[in-house]
């Protein structure tokens, strides 16, 4: 088993990026800019590595090569964006690796892209990047090739060396479980499982009982053993289950009219463990959007809509309408979800307004764009 803390230092030990790994910042998804240079170092590192893992490593001053870190990253849509924009697109894990220096709530991003024996190469354009185009590594540098270029293998036992330095001993597992115990999450209630005699899971969390379900919220996850780490915030709300071969993590959203809520499963993410000592982690997109009585929603919309003016005048608000303040965005995503015109644009204006106003009533938003992107992007 590979341990990812001590996999980047040996990527970084070699200080220069090379032709099977690279270092970045930070990641930049949100501009077409930032999603071509991805795609491209994607591209030509799988290229140039068609026998052994190779590896972009998020997180890093390029200068010094030092650990910064950056904010967790949700990786949904990375295997989504690549798969759009490939052909013959490699398998690319993002991977948040916890480092004990860096301030609470920074990891260092892990990009694994497994080898493929085939030609990667764009499906279509991007920024100024045409369709077709193929890239390989000279050095640090992705460069564009002739689709006609041979896949050649000059990397697996540097890798493999690598790999294999990183490998996992019981005295860092024994440190690792210790220290997610007592050190980080002793005001929480914590636990762990061993999986296959060779995996260890721990978990931390507040749980909430609802009806004859256990919710958690501020969810730590921690598999010791690969230095990966999942992190599900206060504002999440998240079902844990578990069997001999698998860890499930199922996040819930509260949603409904009036004073009628009810949970809706939105993700699952599933760690399985296999007899070889290797695992998978799968998520899954679990969210129907629940289709409202057309009239009643209508009605709220519109009073939705009188709220926003308010806020946007920064009139003074009942007591009431500021409870209603903070279903205000959920009430426009279920509209937009129940085709209701312009409720997304509706949302969307009030994004500055409640900003403005106070966290709390901002972060209902972020958790509306959340459930909206992961619905796009599936």
């Amino acid at each position: 088993m590979i341990n990812k803390r001590l996999l980047v230092k040996a990527l970084l030990s070699h200080n220069d990026e090379n032709s099977f790994y690279d270092k970045k910042l930070k990641l930049n998804l949100s501009t077409k800019e930032g999603k071509a240079k991805f795609l491209k170092h994607v591209c030509a590192l799988s290229n140039s590595n068609p026998n052994n893992n190779s590896y972009i490593v998020i997180g890093i001053e390029d200068k010094a090569n030092a650990i910064v870190g950056v904010d967790f990253f949700d990786d949904s849509k990375i295997q989504n964006l690549i798969n759009a924009y490939m052909d013959h697109p490699p398998l690319v894990l993002y991977e948040n690796i916890p480092f004990p220096h860096l301030q609470p709530g920074k990891v260092v991003g892990l990009v694994t892209i497994r080898p493929i024996k085939h030609i990667t190469s764009l499906r279509k354009n991007i920024w100024k990047y045409y369709g077709g185009a193929v890239f390989f590594r000279e050095g640090s540098i992705s460069t564009p090739k002739n689709f006609e270029s041979a896949l050649i293998n000059s990397n697996k036992q540097k890798v493999e060396s690598i790999e294999k330095h990183a490998q996992n001993n019981i005295s860092l597992t024994l440190d690792g479980v210790i220290d997610f115990i007592q050190n980080h999450h002793n005001d929480l209630t914590t636990n762990y499982k061993v999986f296959k005699e060779t995996f260890v899971v721990c978990w931390s969390g507040i749980p909430k009982k609802t009806d004859d379900k256990t919710y958690y919220s501020r969810v730590d996850i921690e598999l010791i053993n690969e230095q990966v780490k999942l992190f599900y915030s206060n504002f999440d709300e998240v079902e844990i289950a578990y069997t001999d071969d698998a860890f499930t993590l199922t996040e819930y959203v509260r949603l409904g009219l009036n004073t009628e809520y009810k949970y809706y499963p939105l993700e699952e993410v599933k760690i399985s463990f296999n007899e070889n000592g290797s695992y998978v982690i799968d998520t899954k997109l679990l969210f129907v959007p629940p289709q409202l009585d057309r009239v009643t929603l209508l009605h709220l919309f519109n009073a939705n809509n009188r709220l926003l003016e308010k806020l946007k005048k920064r009139s003074p608000f009942t007591l009431k309408e500021e409870s209603d303040l903070f279903n205000l965005c959920s009430l426009y995503m279920l509209c937009a979800l129940n085709d209701i015109p312009k409720a997304m644009a509706y949302l969307e204006e009030a994004k500055s307004h409640l900003k403005q106003r106070e966290e709390m009533l901002y972060q209902t938003y972020k958790d509306c764009q959340r459930i909206l992107r992961k619905l796009k992007y599936n």
